[in-house]
This record gives C-alpha cells, sequence and structure tokens, in this order.
C-alpha cells in the first residue's frame, strides 16, 4: 500500500507539473499576441543584462588566464630545453661550468614555482569567482517562470470576477492560488533584487585583484630571472675573454667542378705535347750534316677576347746555343702573328728544331658581347659586366684562377664563358683597380666566393 501510495503520490506531481507547463505556455502565448497582459520591472531586467554581461566577461578572462598559464609552461619547457642545452655543450675545462649549472637548476626552480603562484593567486580565485554564477542564473530562471505563474494567477481570477455567471467557490480558490504565487515570486524576487546589484558591483574590487596578483608575480618573477640571466651573462663572458682568439673564420663555398683555367692548361699541354716531343736528334755516325724537320706553327683563329695560355713560352733546347733560340724563337711569334701555317728554318750542326707554338681561344665576341653572357651596360666596364661587388673580408687565393682580395676590394662581376665552368656560391669578375689600370680582361679576371663580398651596384 505504501508504494502504491508513493507511486500515487509521484504521478500526481508529475500530472501537476505538465499542467503547469501547459499554463506557462499557454500565458506566454497570449502574452505575446498581446491578448494578456505581463508584470514588467525594468529595473530588475537591467540587472539581469548586467548579470549576463559580468558572467560573459568572467568567462573569457577564465579562459584568457588557462590559456596564459599554458603559454607559461610551455615556456618553461622550452627554457629548460635551453638550458640542458647549455649544459651538455658547456666543455669541462671552460671556466665556469659549475656556475652554469647552478643557474640551469635555478632557472628551473623560478619557473616552476611562477606557474604554481599563478594557479593558486590568480586561476583557483578566478574560479571561485565564477563558481557563484550558476546558482544566481538558476534562480534568475525559476523567478520568471514564478512571474508566469503569477501572472496566469491573476489573469484567471480577474476572469472569474469578471464573468456573466460568478461562481464564488471557484473566485475563492482562484483568489487563494492568487495569493500563493504572488508570495513566491515576491519572495525570490526581493532576494534577487538584492544580490544582482551588489554582485555588480563586487566585479570591479575582483578585477584588480586578479590583475594586481599576476603583474605582481610577474614583475617578482622578472626580477629574479634577470639576476640569473645576469649571472649568465658573466659567466659566458668570462668564457669569451679566454678563448677570444680563437675566432671562427669565413669560409668560402667548396668548388665542386673542375677549376676553369687549370681545365684549359691541361687542354694547352695535351695540344702542345707532340711539338714538345720533337728534340734534337744525335749526330750520325759519319758525321753527315742533320737537316732540321719541318715545324709547323698552329695559330687558331685570335678573337678580341683571346687569352693566351700561361707558361706558353717557346724552351729552349739543351743543345740549342743562346743566340739561335732566340732568334727562332722570334721568327715562330711572327709567323704565328701573321697567320702563317707554318716555316721551314735551318739551323747550325747540333741545332734543334723549334717546338710548335699552340694559342687557344676563348668563345668569340660579338659586337663587344660575350656569346651567351650578359650586354656590356657601361662602354668603360668589361664586357658582359653585370654588377659590381665589395670584399668584405680577405680572401686568400687557393688556386690560379682565384682573385686575392682584400676587405675593401671593387670586384666588377662578368658572367662565365661557359655557365657550365660556374661553381655554386662562386662569381667571375676582375678586380677595379686592375681593369682601370690595364684593361686587360685575360690577364686580370678570375673566381671569387660570393659570400664574401657583397653588392654595392
Amino acid at each position: 500500500m505504501a508504494d502504491l501510495g508513493s507511486k500515487g503520490v509521484t504521478a500526481g506531481k508529475i500530472a501537476s507539473n505538465v499542467q503547469k507547463k501547459l499554463t506557462r505556455a499557454q500565458e506566454k502565448v497570449l502574452q505575446k499576441l498581446g491578448k494578456a497582459d505581463e508584470t514588467k520591472d525594468e529595473q530588475f531586467e537591467q540587472c539581469v543584462q548586467n548579470f549576463n554581461k559580468q558572467l560573459s566577461e568572467g568567462t573569457r578572462l577564465q579562459k584568457d588566464l588557462r590559456t596564459y598559464l599554458a603559454s607559461v609552461k610551455a615556456m618553461h619547457e622550452a627554457s629548460k630545453k635551453l638550458t640542458e642545452c647549455l649544459q651538455e655543450v658547456y666543455e669541462p675545462d671552460w671556466p665556469g661550468r659549475d656556475d652554469t649549472n647552478k643557474i640551469a637548476e635555478n632557472n628551473d626552480l623560478l619557473w616552476t614555482d611562477f606557474h604554481q603562484k599563478l594557479v593558486d593567486q590568480a586561476l583557483l580565485t578566478m574560479d571561485t569567482y565564477l563558481g557563484q554564477f550558476p546558482d544566481i542564473k538558476s534562480r534568475i530562471a525559476k523567478r520568471g517562470r514564478k512571474l508566469v505563474d503569477y501572472d496566469s494567477a491573476r489573469h484567471h481570477f480577474e476572469a472569474l470576477q469578471t464573468a456573466k455567471k460568478k461562481d464564488e467557490t471557484k473566485i475563492a480558490k482562484a483568489e487563494e492560488e492568487l495569493v500563493k504565487a504572488q508570495k513566491v515570486f515576491e519572495e525570490m524576487n526581493v532576494d534577487l533584487q538584492e544580490e544582482l546589484p551588489s554582485l555588480w558591483n563586487s566585479r570591479v574590487g575582483f578585477y584588480v585583484n586578479t590583475f594586481q596578483s599576476i603583474a605582481g608575480l610577474e614583475e617578482n618573477f622578472h626580477k629574479e630571472m634577470s639576476k640569473l640571466n645576469q649571472n649568465l651573462h658573466d659567466v659566458l663572458l668570462g668564457l669569451d675573454k679566454q678563448y677570444s682568439g680563437n675566432a671562427f673564420p669565413i669560409k668560402a663555398q667548396p668548388r665542386k667542378k673542375t677549376k676553369l683555367f687549370a681545365r684549359l692548361r691541361k687542354k694547352m699541354s695535351s695540344d702542345s705535347t707532340p711539338a714538345k716531343a720533337n728534340k734534337s736528334p744525335s749526330p750520325p755516325p759519319d758525321g753527315s750534316p742533320i737537316t732540321s724537320p719541318e715545324t709547323k706553327t698552329v695559330n687558331h683563329e685570335l678573337e678580341p677576347s683571346t687569352l693566351e695560355a700561361p707558361g706558353a713560352s717557346i724552351p729552349k733546347s739543351p743543345s740549342q746555343p743562346a743566340e739561335a733560340a732566340h732568334a727562332g724563337a722570334e721568327a715562330a711569334g711572327s709567323e704565328a702573328a701573321a697567320g702563317a701555317e707554318a716555316s721551314k728554318t735551318e739551323a747550325d750542326s747540333g741545332s734543334s728544331s723549334l717546338p710548335a707554338v699552340v694559342v687557344e681561344t676563348f668563345p668569340p665576341t660579338v659586337n663587344g658581347t660575350v656569346e651567351g653572357g650578359a650586354s656590356s651596360e657601361r662602354a668603360d666596364m668589361p664586357p658582359g659586366f653585370l654588377f659590381k661587388v665589395q670584399a668584405m673580408h680577405d680572401y686568400t687565393a687557393t688556386d690560379s684562377d682565384e682573385l686575392q682580395l682584400k676587405a675593401g676590394d671593387v670586384v666588377l662581376v662578368i658572367p662565365f664563358e661557359n655557365p657550365e665552368e660556374q661553381d655554386e656560391g662562386w662569381l667571375m669578375g676582375v678586380k677595379e683597380s686592375d681593369w682601370i689600370q690595364r684593361k686587360e680582361l685575360d690577364q686580370c679576371r678570375g673566381v671569387f666566393p660570393e659570400n664574401f663580398t657583397e653588392r654595392v651596384q
């Protein structure tokens, strides 16, 4: 029986709640249609708007504070890894190693303490502050429902009073329900009318305390961190003074391809091998005169940009007199300049034939422009001039086709005649001072590392 009674009470309560919801819904519809008046309280509505604004601001502040704490933790981890890296690279024989390790430990402790104090003095306070909003928000919603119940009871009582056929019993019951609904509503309304303005005014003190705490914690943290950073600076300054003479040299990028002039010299050497092999023969046993064999001077077509191979001189045979060698060299040079294909020379007994003179040429130029290269920008610049650079550091040439640079030298950059000869990070050029004095591109140009220079024009 008790169970049945309990179930009956529960069923009756559910039915009552359902009836209340239907009555409230009907009342709201009538109010929206203008068929029923609604109790208004503009002062309370303003308090509710302030409450919603305060809740929104507090929720955003809580979210941003959590993001800030996450950032502090991330910075702590990054700082910890950085100090660990410093400890690993700090070699045992360097001065201040123990001091460096102690600074790293204090750095870690300082970050940990800063994060924990932010949690205790800012985040937990923020959570407590926002913890009061859900209950008040629920009471505001309940107050709104009780207001609808009060309006509904009032309208029902008024309808019974104005009916043509009055039922005193119903009127009395409706009046009783109206008084009850009014009492419940007014009790909740009075409490909220007092709490909401007080809560709204409390926001000022809370914001002040929160941001003052954060600012104070940050100030102390950065003050202590500044001391650690100064200590670390002093330790590294001592290390720098002890090893100040070991400056890190600036290096040029390695050249991977075959050196341009080295390749030319190799080619010229292979072309002149047959001539060098033509040595003076020994006199025959019978003492008959030796006829000098025919020698040819090879002369490729010469253009304005030709370059005579380095070291292409006329060697003298060990058995040849000095006067004959000198005369032969002059004759060979004259015939080569005139473009003669061959000449026959006769020498005294025991002399040898002159070796062949080989002149290698670079690709020809057309109208002052090297084929495949950039055109000259000004007449006073070398053919194919591109731009100017200035040496920022000294560079010592390591090969005969490289330029020797001093800091401050200005170099006129020109294109490679064969782009395949250019190595990454290297440029071809001629020092401006050499070009002004000599105007001979073939004897002055060379390659140099680009990272030793800075473009100036």
